[in-house]
């Protein structure tokens, strides 16, 4: 587990309307200007002072942040093994958890997170910002404060949220079906392939119909992972060679193929055979569509159709970043390649259809 600060609790009130665990990772919503006028990582005592309507929540804070703030383009699998331990260590003290983290990688985390926690009952809400809580534009405040609201909400003493989402720019989406798409607007994310959860406007406007409903549940910790996979993404000429490397790297034991369309790839003899020769090693292929909407379909085209028959796997609609995580999770806690495949092709937390 990575270094940790001790947790810091800001008790405001003796009646809270709800007791949230803050992990503080890093990323540009937390930035603030040095005395050189540099942006640089601060403290949450310094994210408060920037957003001071949080406290107007009835809400008491904790907080747990990283030893060293990181970059979300340097997560790692620790990282991910992190966030979950401490989630599960705290669990039963507190309503709900919300993760600041870099939008870079953030619906990687997310997915990650949703699959490593079984039995989620409660919220677990990613958010970040396209500009440091500093910026006089920033998006930050909004971000965290609808955040902080949504985690802490209830119905008939029940959490509304019972899973790991993304909230950015007034929607609510669930983790494991988000991807970034831009990374100059405030839109950050969207879901193409699974409805909006929540919208925020004036009030918070919950889909009912789209959210997991309450389980009793326990929470049981899976936080093994094997990342020895790569993707493969098609594009016109790929050629023999660069295929060959890559479905015979020793160390690898999954790829995602991540092909056009529906799920179509190159009709050439010599790929599909490669591609067999890899999955008779021993090695899992998934297929997903390069395509933000939309599902892999095998069998609708010829060229996807003779996938099925060598042994290639369908992801349906799983976002790369999903199918990615996905997979390490499937390597990391089956060693069944029987239980593997039905791992990959089966939705366990409503990351496909």
């Amino acid at each position: 587990m990575l270094e940790l600060k001790p947790i810091q609790h800001f008790d405001l009130f003796d009646q809270p309307k709800a007791k949230i665990l803050i992990i503080y990772t890093g990323g540009t919503l937390g930035m603030d200007y040095d005395e050189n006028g540099s942006l640089q990582p601060c403290g949450f005592d310094q994210i408060l002072r920037r957003a001071p309507v949080a406290k107007e929540l009835h809400i008491n804070l904790s907080v747990i942040s990283f030893e060293i703030p990181i970059d979300s383009s340097k997560v790692e699998l620790a990282h991910w093994q992190s966030m979950a331990k401490v989630i599960h260590e705290h669990y039963d003290q507190f309503d709900g958890f919300l993760i600041l983290h870099g939008t870079d990688t953030m619906a990687y985390s997310a997915s990650a997170l949703s699959f490593m926690l079984e039995g989620l009952n409660k919220p677990v809400i990613f958010t970040g910002a396209q500009l440091p809580i500093a910026s006089p534009r920033s998006d930050a405040q909004e971000n965290l404060v609808t955040s902080l609201e949504i985690a802490s909400d209830k119905k008939e003493g029940k959490p509304i949220i019972t899973e790991v989402c993304i909230f950015f720019n007034n929607v609510l989406l669930r983790g494991n079906r988000s991807k970034k798409v831009e990374s100059e607007r405030f839109d950050a994310f969207e879901s193409e392939n699974y409805p909006v959860l929540a919208k925020a406007g004036i009030a918070i406007e919950y889909q009912w119909s789209y959210l997991r409903p309450y389980a009793d549940e326990v929470l049981k910790l899976n936080v093994a992972m094997d990342p020895a996979i790569v993707a493969l993404k098609l594009f016109p000429g790929l050629n023999a060679t660069t295929v060959e490397h890559i479905v015979k790297a020793p160390l690898v034991r999954g790829i995602i193929l991540e092909s056009y369309g529906a799920g179509n790839v190159p009709h050439e003899q010599w790929f599909l055979d490669l591609l067999k020769s890899g999955v008779d090693s021993g090695k899992l292929i998934l297929n997903i569509s390069q395509c933000n909407g939309g599902r892999v379909l095998h069998g609708k085209y010829q060229t996807s159709g003779a996938l099925d028959r060598i042994g290639v796997l369908s992801g349906s609609d799983l976002t790369t970043e999903a199918a990615t995580t996905k997979m390490m999770y499937a390597l990391g806690q089956f060693s069944s390649p029987t239980d593997q495949k039905t791992c990959l092709t089966t939705s366990i937390r409503g990351e496909m259809n």
